[in-house]
């Protein structure tokens, strides 16, 4: 099974209150690897919280265009994070071709910064980068296609469904340009509701995971209607003792 991570902005509410109780208790379910949010706010935090607990964090989210991204990346590369990943555009920004290189001129700028702090630059989907239609392709394969080879992509496997798109199938034609993926399930409501742990809801999971073997998979919820922290380890369970 390839590595398994969970995205810290599934407990948003408990890191913010108390992080260092909040990475405990994950560490405590098994993990140890987490995708940490907002890299240069939650620095401290994570500078100290990580290494007490076990935990390294591969990936992490923060915004990157428009941002100060050598303070983003230098964070990062202190908390030994490998790849950065922005984690939204917003949608308006999907729906034209120039509108779309712009975005992929940006994230590949990115990547130059990146570079120079030992870090890799990333982006990560939502449904509309999937519902926008160019030509008959995706906007995210629009985009996909002007990027660097240096800026990988996270699919966030729920919003890919949500957006109408066969999700394994958008895997393999990504292919290995895709370092990470978001698992998560539920009934595909673009609005975050009804969200469940992995296996129990409307996304094909197991033909998810077969489509990218190797990439970082990395458990989240947008949220949750019960205890977040059992809808994780219910998660975890169901990718440690299904995946293949």
């Amino acid at each position: 099974m390839s590595e398994l991570s969970v995205q810290l902005y599934s407990v948003r509410d408990a890191f913010a209150a108390d992080p260092a109780d909040t990475l405990r208790r994950l560490a405590a379910i098994g993990f140890t690897r987490v995708e940490p949010y907002g890299v240069v706010e939650n620095v401290e935090a994570l500078r100290a919280g990580l290494p007490a607990n076990g935990l390294s964090a591969p990936t992490a989210h923060a915004r990157l265009v428009g941002a100060d991204q050598h303070a983003v990346f230098a964070a990062a590369a202190e908390l030994g994070i490998g790849l950065v990943i922005d984690p939204m555009v917003a949608p308006e920004r999907w729906q034209d071709p120039a509108d779309i290189a712009a975005t992929a001129d940006a994230l590949n700028a990115a990547a130059e910064v990146a570079a120079g702090h030992g870090v890799r630059a990333g982006y990560h989907n939502h449904w509309w980068e999937l519902q926008s239609r160019i030509d008959g392709r995706s906007a995210l394969e629009v985009f996909a296609a002007q990027l660097d080879p240096a800026v990988a992509l996270e699919v966030d496997t729920y919003w890919a469904t949500a957006g109408g798109e066969d999700a394994p199938a958008l895997l393999r034609r990504l292919g290995d340009r895709v370092r990470a993926i978001h698992v998560k399930d539920g009934g595909l409501a673009t609005d975050a509701t009804g969200q469940v742990p992995a296996g129990q809801g409307r996304v094909p999971v197991a033909e998810v995971l077969a489509a990218a073997p190797d990439a970082l998979r990395v458990i989240e919820f947008d949220a949750f209607d019960g205890d977040l922290f059992e809808a994780i380890a219910a998660s975890r369970a169901f990718l440690t003792g299904g995946a293949r």
